[in-house]
């Protein structure tokens, strides 16, 4: 399996869990607007981590990909945000708070699928 299915399933398995919870705390236009908050979210972010995959760690291209994929990110938040402000459909509050957070919890899951999870060099670790 590549990192980008594997990280695709981890974050479904991880928004679908919040979106439970979600559907036992909110009543309808909050839970609506978690879940459309859900949708953009993951789709966002495991193209942002498929661009991340399709260069090497280390160089300016990572560098460049990484900073895109999060302006996009923000971009993404603040478009919604005047979405919201424009359109009465989905709650502004909880659907900004899921995004944010969706975005948020799969931002910090990117270095494990990247193969970046330990900060130590690899020869440290053979010495343990």
């Amino acid at each position: 399996m590549t990192p980008i299915v594997r990280y695709a399933l981890a974050c479904a398995g991880v928004v679908g869990a919040a979106v439970l919870v979600a559907a036992v705390t909110l009543s309808g236009p909050g839970l609506a607007g978690v879940s459309a908050a859900a949708t953009v979210a993951l789709s966002v972010q495991i193209g942002a981590f498929a661009a991340l995959t399709r260069v090497r760690v280390g160089t300016n291209a990572f560098l460049a990909a990484w900073v895109g994929g999060t302006a996009v990110r923000m971009a993404v938040v603040g478009l919604a945000g005047w979405a919201l402000v424009a359109s009465p459909r989905f709650p502004p509050f909880p659907t900004l708070l899921g995004l944010a957070g969706f975005f948020f919890v799969m931002l910090l899951m990117e270095p494990h699928f990247l193969g970046l999870g330990s900060t130590r060099s690899r020869t440290e670790l053979r010495r343990e």
